[in-house]
């Protein structure tokens, strides 16, 4: 699953890495509490990326499905052993097997399952 993958690149700690599993054209909007951030190409996401906090971060993904080239995930963000919300996200996988496109939502305030 190209997704999981590329969870855990962001998760660690070189996430430059994920920009391996994204096509050129790559596009994207993640949504955050404070707003939404969106972009048309992989340099847009690497941008992204280089804007992030460093912080001990981790994406528990709890549910994951495919559906031909539709992946989703859902789970928890944990930040220095805290949960600090929960997170929807899919991806589109091309042919050649990368992140075409990718929707994120994540919530501080409500959970769809939980946390085991």
């Amino acid at each position: 699953m190209v997704l999981r993958a590329y969870m855990a690149r962001m998760d660690g700690h070189d996430p430059e890495k994920a920009l391996e599993l994204l096509e050129p054209e790559f596009r994207f909007l993640i949504a955050l509490p404070s707003g939404e951030r969106t972009g048309e190409s992989k340099a847009d996401f690497a941008a992204y990326i280089a804007g992030r906090d460093a912080v001990d971060r981790v994406h528990e993904i709890v549910r994951s499905s495919v559906d031909r080239d539709l992946e989703t995930v859902y789970g928890f963000v944990v930040e220095a052993g805290t949960t600090t919300g929960a997170f929807l996200s899919a991806a589109v996988i091309s042919p050649n097997g990368l992140m075409a496109r990718y929707q994120s939502f994540f919530t501080p305030v409500f959970h769809l399952v939980e946390r085991s």
